[in-house]
């Protein structure tokens, strides 16, 4: 133990002059990340890589490792203030307007785990992480068809029972929680997180474990918030329990970004709890390949080692994402760490999001770009969540042409026209 934190010593040490990857430290072979045994720690290993360590020691110099991985310590430290903020980035001037705005307005606030703010950067408010989590002016001017809840979730609420959202036949979504470690600026739910109480509690959920109870037609349960994998141990696991102890609840599944934003949550306790209540199915919120570091690497390895299926849900944004090399390469890095590509969404038209929107077409150019020039499984569905409570309706290019003499006329990726016999019965 004494020689590791020597180590990291000498690390630390040496980043003050250099850049360069220091030579004596047991690195990972690509010298991105320092992986250290823990004993203290709840998993078997610190894993932190090379920005993050620098930026630990520039903003937290109290803190130690142990403190870093700890997800209680990530979200306490959470930078959520103008000033917290200004000690680590230069803000661009739309950055700072926001902060004038929200004097006089109820917004989604700020929050970013010190973990995700160590991968931004400082000097360029173009990053494509940074536009994600940093706040511009443009949230204030609400434009034409944005509302706070476009897709009406309060709609497709049963009466009295305001955690649960049941829109399809046989399946319901459970709101179990309004609190995130990190708040995406285009958070389709920004109307009803980061409220008081957000961490609603046990007791608010019996009426909703009573509605699923009670209709045997649920087979399926979506646990979602907010972030549910920012509850305690003890909160996610009689969910768990309760929802599978339910006799005709088949699959549950949860939503969530902290694997992405938090990935020191992924303890090997929690995964102990999770694996306990299979079929159980996680879909992770990803934007860009960036946020892929050793860290995120090593807690969805350990989610699919521990028989969890695991899928990524990735919102198309302005300036983000929305080019077709950006999205396979993001589509490649995942599924490499074992995360099946699963939706790519339309940004929702919540009020001030027009700066993030791309038109629709956008998105059906990448799914034709994609088609062909990778695996399928590389290739998210493209939908669009519905405005006005239609559901996820999913958008494919124009492959088929035609009907003609009893055939279909095909276009195929290279926009090659194939005809195959489609007879009638």
């Amino acid at each position: 133990m004494i020689n590791k934190q020597n180590e990291v010593q000498n690390f630390e040490h040496e980043l003050q002059d250099s850049d360069e990857p220091p030579s004596s430290l047991n690195f990972h072979k690509s010298y991105e990340y320092l992986r250290m045994e823990m004993p203290q720690s709840n998993s078997k290993a610190v894993i932190i890589n090379k920005k993050s360590l620098a930026f630990l020691k520039k903003f937290f110099p109290l803190a130690t490792l142990d403190d870093w991985n700890s997800w209680q310590w990530q979200i306490k430290n959470s930078i959520t203030t103008l000033d917290s903020l200004l000690k680590f980035i230069d803000l661009s001037e739309q950055e700072k307007e926001y902060f004038e705005y929200t004097l006089v307005n109820d917004i989604l606030p700020v929050r970013i785990t010190p973990y995700f703010a160590s991968l931004l950067d400082a000097n360029n408010e173009n990053q494509a992480l940074r536009k994600t989590v940093i706040p511009v002016v443009d949230e204030f001017f609400v434009n034409k068809g944005e509302e706070s809840d476009p897709l009406y979730e309060a709609h497709d609420q049963p009466l009295k029972v305001k955690c649960i959202v049941h829109r399809y036949p046989d399946r319901v979504l459970f709101l179990a929680t309004g609190f995130c470690s990190t708040y995406c600026r285009y958070c389709t739910r920004s109307h009803m997180v980061a409220k008081d109480k957000c961490h609603v509690g046990l007791n608010a959920w019996q009426e909703g474990l009573k509605y699923i109870k009670e209709h045997q037609e649920i087979r399926d349960v979506l646990i979602s918030g907010g972030d549910p994998l920012t509850m305690p141990d003890s909160h996610i696991e009689y969910l768990l329990s309760e929802l599978r102890n339910i006799e005709h609840v088949q699959i549950i599944r949860i939503g969530t970004k902290v694997p992405v934003v938090l990935p020191q949550r992924i303890t090997k306790k929690l995964i102990s709890i999770l694996k306990k209540y299979h079929p159980l199915f996680i879909s992770i919120h990803f934007s860009h390949s960036d946020e892929i570091t050793p860290e995120v690497k090593d807690a969805c390895i350990r989610l699919a080692d521990a028989g969890i299926p695991l899928g990524s849900q990735t919102v198309l944004l302005k300036g983000v994402n929305d080019d077709a090399e950006t999205i396979k390469n993001l589509m490649h890095n995942l599924l490499k760490i074992r995360v099946r590509p699963y939706y790519l969404y339309q940004c929702d038209p919540i009020p001030g999001s027009k700066h993030f929107r791309t038109p629709v077409q956008k998105g059906l150019d990448i799914i034709f770009a994609l088609r062909g020039n990778t695996s399928g499984y590389a290739i998210p569905h493209y939908v669009i969540d519905a405005p006005g409570g239609g559901g996820k309706i999913p958008l494919l290019p124009e492959y088929l042409v035609k009907h003609e003499n009893g055939g279909v006329v095909l276009r195929n990726y290279e926009n090659l026209l194939f005809t195959y016999p489609d007879f009638e019965n």
